[in-house]
């Protein structure tokens, strides 16, 4: 690994860790019901120990920053670092959008612009329009604009809006996918069709709104639907051709989650013959769920890939006793054949829809007094997971923001402790459980700067009251089976900003927001963190201090995902798309009655306010210092 990849945090001390203790272990205990934070946690969890040397966690598998953005996570690290330093506390105040262009459609834009070869690209939400911009040109006009014909009737099977989380650029093509489950590559430089695959079925429930990891001469897609009762599922496209290499289920035999020989999973609960199988009621995992989409990671130092798993259908617990598997976990999977490495669940037996899909950030870390190769992971079941990406053991899980339908990780076996006051039954309704259904954060990722050896995790501050309801399976309608409401966490605030230090595991600091935070992060190395926020403003902050240094009101709530680039001319450039809708933006991109506390899956409840901060919209930004 190049050297200016090692930079090391400024004094940053390396404690000398030993492994978190079970929860169950803490002194003094956490009261059942009670919400308890990180810093609580911490405290009982981390007792101070000597340091061990000065240093802070390093990117792996990161190359040399060459100032583009080829794919939505930025590498292989899924950092969403850019090494651009141009923009610094000193003059992002004077930041100035220096083109903007109308998408044309008014949903939830969480697609992050992809900046190759001079060009830039940028997909939209449903009906997945295709832009292609000529930086060199700099006039906000696209030179191609590609339009897929996807089937109108996919916006009816989609959970959670007809959001689109972006394309990738590899080998001189625009890869994506669109909403009624196609995968689609592109010429680059025309926007003609080199191949196109249909891999979804509209009619069973399925659609696809994740981002495709290229890597490997393949890319690698997966589909969403887990609460329409499909079977989730991983497939490996042929790059060249778009021909399936291999498919990968997320529950049933072990033949088809492809779980063989190589199969070594850390501990004893993922061990045994088709616990796809036999951990569900009978023949319920044909209808299970354990999507894929959410993000995926490849780590060429290791051979793996490596991606989550959704929620297990439906809601209704009660319905599915056992653990459910393989929903709400990760996989590690040898990419070229797609065979199982090893698999952690996350939320076995899932009762509060946190899924296993959030981003895995890949670093060489310090811990127990040597470095350790981990991915790093804030789940949407509240807790920051460092996992030994070799093995997948965990060796610490702490809270990063208000949680109480749990009590811990127990890191001898690697189970959540549930919290049974927080347990979900039939006609009984359970209140005040944090984090809500949408997680502590969904899918919005977060990035890490080698500078300060933090991560900046956008999340949600948000509670729900959640009853169970029998219900049935019908083919390509909900399959749900929960009555919620959520509503604002802690203090009233519904959003937050952490920087977290994973290896003094706990926050830095920290900003509250008014609303959930559905923006991606980006950090970079003039020590600038870019996020947006759901009332449209999109905002700058001190890296190391969360200081608010800029801000720029859009037309609309971002909840994008931010980027920084190097320009033709060799200058720095952030662009992010606005356009609020997604999970937390329905009551806005609907059409939702907001009357319905229920609707969007209970997030109109807490919602309701939302059109008096901003409208529906979509727009691309882009922003540089005035020349």
């Amino acid at each position: 690994m190049p050297p200016g990849l090692r930079t090391m945090a400024a004094l940053l001390a390396f404690a000398a860790l030993p492994v978190m203790v079970s929860a169950q272990t803490m002194s003094p205990p956490v009261p059942a019901g009670e919400i308890f934070t990180a810093a609580q946690i911490g405290r009982a969890l981390s007792p101070p120990t000597p340091n061990a040397g000065k240093t802070a966690p390093s990117l792996a598998n990161a190359p040399v920053d060459d100032g583009q953005w080829t794919m939505p996570s930025k590498n292989y690290a899924s950092t969403r670092y850019s090494a651009q330093a141009e923009i610094t506390a000193a003059n992002v105040a004077t930041l100035k959008p220096v083109f903007t262009f109308p998408l044309g459609v008014a949903k939830g834009q969480e697609a992050a612009p992809i900046v190759a070869d001079g060009m830039m690209y940028v997909v939209t939400a449903y009906p997945n329009l295709v832009y292609a911009f000529d930086l060199k040109k700099g006039d906000g006009k696209p030179v191609w604009t590609y339009t897929p014909d996807v089937l109108p009737a996919a916006q009816g099977v989609a959970c959670c809006d007809v959001v689109n989380r972006g394309g990738t650029v590899s080998k001189g093509r625009y890869i994506f996918n669109t909403l009624d489950g196609q995968t689609i590559s592109l010429d680059a430089k025309t926007g003609k069709v080199v191949w196109k695959v249909r891999l979804g079925d509209i009619n069973k429930g399925e659609t696809m709104t994740m981002a495709p990891l290229v890597a490997k001469g393949k890319v690698y897609v997966g589909n969403s639907g887990g609460e329409m009762g499909v079977r989730g599922w991983m497939i490996a496209l042929d790059e060249a051709t778009g021909k399936q290499v291999w498919k990968a289920l997320g529950t049933g035999p072990d033949k088809d989650v492809l779980i063989g020989a190589s199969f070594k999973p850390f501990y004893a609960s993922e061990k045994g013959k088709d616990l796809g199988v036999s951990t569900w009621p009978t023949d319920a995992w044909k209808i299970g769920g354990s999507t894929g989409w959410g993000w995926m990671t490849y780590d060429p130092e290791l051979g793996q890939v490596y991606n989550g798993t959704g929620n297990p259908g439906p809601w209704n617990a009660e319905q599915r006793p056992g653990d459910n598997k393989w929903t709400s976990g990760i996989f590690a999977r040898n990419p070229d054949n797609g065979q199982a490495k090893w698999y952690y669940g996350l939320s076995p037996h899932d009762e509060h829809d946190y899924d296993g899909v959030n981003e895995q950030i890949l670093l060489d870390m310090p811990f127990g007094g040597k470095m350790r190769k981990v991915l790093v992971r804030p789940d949407r079941n509240g807790y920051v997971y460092v996992i030994d990406r070799t093995t997948g053991q965990v060796l610490s899980a702490d809270p990063f923001g208000p949680t109480n339908s749990s009590k811990g990780v127990d890191l001898k076996t690697g189970r959540l402790i549930k919290n049974p006051v927080k347990g979900t039954t039939p006609d009984s309704r359970t209140t005040n459980i944090c984090p809500t259904a949408s997680g502590a954060k969904d899918w919005n990722p977060s990035s890490f700067s080698p500078r300060t050896g933090l991560m900046y995790i956008p999340h949600e501050n948000m509670c729900m009251d959640w009853l169970s309801k029998q219900v049935s399976y019908i083919s390509g309608t909900p399959y749900v089976g929960a009555e919620v409401h959520m509503k604002p966490g802690p203090g009233g605030n519904r959003g937050q900003l952490s920087a977290w230090d994973p290896v003094l595991r706990k926050p830095a600091w920290t900003i509250k927001e008014e609303l959930p935070i559905w923006s991606g992060t980006v950090a970079t190395a003039g020590d600038i963190v870019f996020y947006g926020s759901m009332d449209g403003q999109f905002k700058a902050v001190d890296a190391r201090t969360g200081k608010l240094l800029w801000t720029f009101k859009t037309d609309s709530g971002v909840i994008g995902q931010p980027i920084s680039y190097k320009g033709p001319d060799g200058h720095q450039y952030i662009a992010v798309l606005s356009g609020v809708g997604g999970w937390a933006g329905a009551v806005v991109s609907g059409p939702v009655d907001k009357r319905d506390g229920t609707a969007a899956l209970g997030m109109v409840n807490a919602m309701s306010d939302l059109d008096k901060y901003t409208k529906a919209g979509g727009t691309l930004y882009v922003f540089s210092l005035p020349r």
